[in-house]
């Protein structure tokens, strides 16, 4: 896949979409970086949809446009022109197509204000997210074990969902199922005990899969300080930590 004005329109967009994400792109090989920026624009592109409006039929909408490209992807159909749509379609296996349209539909959650239903639907709204992008991502750049990536992600998400207590509270949402310190700190011990185990299985990914994994490389950092002290999550002031991607990049390590 080759750079083209598709690709640098995606770039923009992770770029001032998601700029952490945006950093990992760039410290990848360079054959790497139009498949990363395809994925990272797609998930910019849905997980804003629900921010974007105040209107839950509007959002809805756009969440079901990126829902009916992944349906068309999927069966093997004429994909629709668009900028991320476009080069998506060059990518995406039907199977991806079907993975990835559940992490737009779960998406749906962020349009309302009602709590998750319990400890597995957040479950769910965590793999779904970071797990199925990097997945998606790690299979499309080389060989990997799923369940090492989907270890990985959840360390990420979490560590990221942490992050964003703070606003979402602002913005009335429900972020926690439970909100106790003990809860929180649990929570935060089970992606630190994921993340681990899948170091223990770096063999399972590919090199050329490994880009895809450097968006967790400040989970570890920030989960410890969950675990050290579960109040900092709701007063928001978890210290910023950013990967050592020079680190990973020459030593091919996550």
């Amino acid at each position: 896949m080759e750079f083209n004005d598709d690709i640098v329109a995606c770039a923009g967009l992770v770029q001032r979409g998601d700029p952490d994400r945006f950093r990992t792109v760039m410290a990848a090989p360079l054959a790497a970086r139009p498949v990363m920026f395809t994925l990272y624009a797609l998930n910019v592109e849905v997980a804003r949809a629900p921010w974007v409006t105040k209107e839950a039929m509007i959002a809805e909408m756009r969440l079901q446009w990126w829902r009916d490209f992944l349906e068309e992807i999927s069966l093997g159909k004429e994909p629709r022109r668009h900028e991320v749509a476009t080069p998506l379609s060059q990518i995406l296996t039907p199977g991806d197509a079907k993975m990835l349209d559940q992490l737009v539909a779960i998406r749906r959650w962020d349009i309302y204000k009602d709590s998750f239903e319990d400890a597995g639907h957040f479950d769910r709204y965590i793999d779904q997210t970071a797990g199925h992008l990097m997945v998606a991502t790690a299979r499309r750049l080389g060989e990997c074990d799923e369940g090492v990536v989907r270890d990985v992600a959840c360390a990420a998400g979490l560590a990221a969902w942490f992050q964003a207590v703070p606003k979402l509270e602002e913005e009335k949402r429900i972020p926690m199922v439970d909100g106790r310190a003990e809860a929180i700190q649990e929570l935060a011990q089970s992606g630190l005990d994921r993340l681990t185990k899948a170091r223990k299985s770096r063999s399972a990914v590919s090199k050329a899969s490994r880009p895809a994994l450097w968006s967790a490389l400040s989970a570890q950092k920030v989960l410890q300080q969950v675990i050290a002290d579960p109040y900092i999550v709701a007063e928001g002031v978890i210290r910023p930590v950013k990967g050592n991607l020079a680190w990973a990049a020459f030593t091919g390590r996550w």
